[in-house]
């Protein structure tokens, strides 16, 4: 499997900001969509946001106008812009990736690296 490595995470007090980066060069090729998975122990894998090999963006409902999913395509990076975090946004982001799936599939995404933690406290 190829790598996914994912860079950014801290910890911020709620109303801040974090850049998250994800080296997703291994997947720039062969029609992939890339994408941010997070995840809290004990609870299921939320689907946050991802771009589609077909041109599609998808924004989970609770991230919607805080959060924002970009790619420099010379560098092959993948980044998620967090604004405005809340409390709720604390948890082990992964960057993803599927060559089969769509953009609003993103929680079911095959490949996915290690996490970056992100914590956000009141």
């Amino acid at each position: 499997q190829a790598q996914l490595m994912e860079s950014g995470g801290g910890s911020v007090q709620a109303g801040g900001s974090l850049r998250l980066s994800c080296d997703a060069s291994a997947y720039r090729y062969g029609g992939y969509s890339l994408g941010w998975i997070r995840q809290v122990p004990g609870k299921e894998r939320e689907g946050v946001t991802a771009i589609g090999d077909e041109g599609t963006t998808y924004y989970a409902d609770s991230v919607k106008g805080r959060f924002t999913i970009s790619e420099d395509n010379a560098k092959k990076i993948l980044y998620l812009q967090m604004n405005d975090l809340k409390p709720e946004d604390s948890a082990m982001y992964y960057c993803a990736a599927d060559k089969w799936r769509l953009a609003k599939e993103v929680a079911k995404f095959n490949y996915r690296g290690q996490g970056t933690q992100v914590t956000v406290s009141s």
